[in-house]
């Protein structure tokens, strides 16, 4: 089922053509309202009628996320605040937040935005939508809400927190999609388990999961665990929120970007170089449609590849692999790089061991070291020390294998490790920062 079926089936040519006029009408926007981007592009001697066509948005400068903080907090904005009807900020743990301001029209493009990922999810009216986003300022609650109130779907606004009221909810209400992060729904599986609650007597059917990346095994954990379709969303708050992107139910394979509303970009991300479809690199969005707060080649640093294949949904936007990771949550180890993801995916395929983990990171002496914790099944914890060993031997040896860096790899008892309502933390990294 499509939602909007004019613009998410639009012919491969009339699609590049509106975007090049809508870049067109940004680049103009943004060179005469915000003083950032006219010093920018002048500093690279461009000026808006340079752009011509779709190649020529390469010519352009990109925008990072401390260019956002520099101009804390509406230094990017590029129309008056009274024309602002939300503000929005991240929920970054260092340094100020970005601020991002939303017109009526970019509250509107959202929710349509959102409206059609969920549709593509697989959500319709009737459905009763469990949102467990947060609420606030963080952009994921409100930002689902919008989009399931506007399909005409019923809207449980549950927010985060408070997990055996959320799974009450789920079985007095009758909750059939659920809307959180991925991390987040495993831990309600097992609270779940705790509480004795039969997760197939709940009418949970889809699961519309973002915020952090997560891996193929994962998705397998959680469709198993909670008896559901676990649908992969994408956004980020500087350029939207959820609704960037998703997987569509038919297939599954690649998120969705809504490209009359975004041109995506794949760079490489240490030279900034324009990689070609089906390469593997940073991904870049420009927004085209934006009032409040445009954006011109905004580096996510999120990792990912882009295909503009045919999908077998019937939608024409071009798709999103599921992303592997951050450039900036890429850890170095001894020369190494080693994402997050990459060692979750090894984690997931061993029997015995639960869906949670923390990667410690140290350095010893001139060395660093990487030590990853893992929750083992409460049967297993209870074996013989052989056989824990050899389980021990095994992880590290898959990580090694597939990564090719050596680790030390520490079983944990069930629970140990603290469980996150929100975005799950992963990596605790205790080396010391450079002067």
């Amino acid at each position: 089922m499509i939602w909007n079926n004019d613009f998410e089936t639009l012919p491969r040519e009339a699609l590049e053509s509106l975007q090049l006029k809508r870049l067109q009408q940004t680049v103009e926007k943004v060179y005469a309202t915000v003083p950032f981007y006219r010093k920018s592009f002048d500093q690279w001697g461009i000026k808006p009628a340079h752009i011509k066509t779709l190649d020529d948005l390469r010519r352009l400068p990109f925008t990072l996320k401390q260019d956002m903080r520099d101009s804390y907090p509406y230094g990017l904005f590029a129309v008056p605040l009274e024309q602002i009807v939300r503000i929005h900020a991240s929920s970054g743990t260092t340094g100020k937040p970005t601020v991002v301001g939303y017109s009526r029209r970019d509250i509107e493009n959202w929710t349509e935005m959102v409206a059609r990922s969920f549709v593509a999810a697989g959500a319709h009216q009737g459905d009763i939508i469990h949102n467990a986003y947060g609420y606030g300022l963080f952009t994921g609650g409100l930002g689902a809400h919008y989009g399931a109130e506007r399909i005409g779907a019923s809207v449980i606004p549950m927010s985060g927190g408070n997990t055996k009221k959320q799974l009450m909810i789920m079985q007095d209400f009758g909750s059939t999609v659920l809307t959180c992060t991925p991390s987040y729904s495993l831990y309600l599986a097992e609270v779940a388990a705790e509480e004795k609650i039969d997760i197939r007597s709940l009418k949970l059917k889809v699961g519309i999961f973002g915020a952090e990346p997560w891996s193929e095994k994962m998705r397998q954990e959680i469709e198993t665990k909670l008896n559901i379709k676990a649908i992969d969303i994408y956004g980020l708050s500087e350029i939207l929120g959820p609704g960037v992107g998703i997987e569509c139910i038919e297939a599954q394979n690649g998120l969705h970007i809504w490209e009359d509303h975004f041109i995506p970009e794949i760079i490489n991300p240490d030279t900034g170089e324009v990689l070609p479809d089906g390469e593997k690199g940073e991904l870049v969005i420009t927004t085209i449609t934006k009032e409040g707060i445009p954006l011109i080649r905004y580096r996510t640093r999120d990792i990912t590849r882009l295909t503009k294949e045919p999908c077998i949904c019937g939608r024409t936007h071009a798709r999103i692999e599921r992303l592997s990771g951050r450039s900036d949550d890429m850890l170095i180890i001894r020369g190494v790089n080693v994402f997050p993801s990459q060692i979750e995916s090894v984690l997931f395929a061993i029997d015995g061991i639960e869906p949670h983990y923390q990667l410690i990171v140290e350095r010893d002496g001139k060395l660093d070291t990487l030590e990853v914790q893992v929750e083992v099944h409460e049967h297993t914890f209870s074996d013989e020390v052989k056989v824990l060993q050899g389980l021990s031997n095994k992880i590290r040896k898959d990580i090694k294998d597939l990564l090719g860096v050596t680790c030390n790899v520490r079983l944990v008892e069930p629970k140990s490790i603290a469980r996150s309502e929100g975005k799950a933390r992963r990596v605790i990294d205790n080396r010391p920062k450079e002067s």
